[in-house]
């Protein structure tokens, strides 16, 4: 069944509220859009309407952090990561609060908003940041997962969801535990690691190269930070060639995390299937996704060259 990411994150923040009196949620005028609104009418005393001033938003957060309090602050990828970047920075990360910065609407798939809302550079801003955790969860299942695991954690959180609605990859009993990845199909010949909505693009490349009779382990690297470098390393000395898959540019994000780790303990060809360096444009979600490149075709295509190439 297909859903959004963001839908399952309003009904976990409201399952959770129900739990934890000392969760708190703020929203940046956009709690229809973000689905805060869910968790607003149950708890409309725990939760805080900022109005459209996302650096005053988290420097909310931080101050409620500081006093105990369990504060979701969420927005538009866009405006979460980019126009309260130093609030998050300074006010945050530094002191080592416990804030869960929960973004929606990141990506390509925003389609018709256009290069303006399309966030394409968040994960690189966010996996540069001391004491940033990282998530980007490739369904509503893991979505799930990951709200209940940040209201767990005490540290600052930055947890990456879409607009779109995504097919379910994940099993929805499975555990979301940070630094670790979850491998959905195995294969000997190359391995596709992605995270987010190009999960579901990933394994349905494996399919395709399958019928080219090439093997194609799929990994689920949700936990962008910390990133599973154990599974990394594996993939690359089992499979010899790995490609990474985002909804992201190429720079600094899933792609940049993977070949750090393996230019450092395992070299092996890579490729990088993201967007390069350019802004997004507007358009139906799965056009845009097509001009950028970021469909099982491409997927495949980079694989099969990677595999010919050994």
């Amino acid at each position: 069944m297909a859903k959004a990411t963001r839908e399952a994150y309003g009904e976990t923040l409201k399952e959770l509220g129900a739990q934890i009196p000392e969760i708190v949620v703020l929203d940046a005028d956009l709690s229809a859009s973000t689905k805060t609104a869910v968790f607003a009418k149950a708890f409309p005393d725990r939760f805080f309407d900022t109005g459209i001033a996302e650096g005053n938003m988290m420097s909310v957060a931080a101050g409620l952090a500081a006093s105990g309090k369990i504060p979701f602050a969420s927005t538009f990828a866009v405006f979460g990561a980019g126009r309260a970047y130093e609030q998050i920075r300074n006010s945050i990360c530094y002191p080592n609060l416990n804030v869960k910065v929960a973004v929606t609407h990141a990506g390509l798939t925003v389609g018709e908003d256009g290069a303006t809302h399309q966030m394409l550079e968040d994960i690189a801003l966010m996996r540069a940041l001391p004491n940033m955790t990282v998530v980007v969860p490739a369904d509503a299942a893991e979505t799930a997962q990951v709200i209940r695991w940040a209201a767990s954690y005490q540290g600052p959180v930055y947890i990456r969801m879409g607009r779109a609605k995504v097919e379910d990859v994940i099993s929805p009993d499975a555990e979301f535990v940070p630094g670790k990845s979850t491998t959905l199909a195995d294969g000997s010949d190359v391995t596709i690691m992605a995270c987010g909505i190009m999960t579901q693009q990933a394994l349905q490349a494996a399919k395709m190269l399958a019928e080219e009779g090439i093997s194609a382990r799929v990994i689920n690297m949700s936990s962008i930070k910390p990133i599973d470098e154990a599974a990394i390393v594996k993939a690359a000395k089992e499979t010899g060639a790995i490609v990474t898959c985002e909804e992201h540019t190429v720079m600094g994000g899933l792609g940049s995390a993977v070949a750090e780790v393996v230019v450092r303990q395992c070299p092996v060809p890579m490729a990088m299937v993201g967007t390069e360096d350019v802004f997004g444009q507007s358009g139906k979600a799965s056009e845009v996704l097509k001009v950028y490149g970021l469909t099982p075709e491409h997927i495949a295509l980079e694989a099969k060259k990677l595999v010919e190439a050994k």
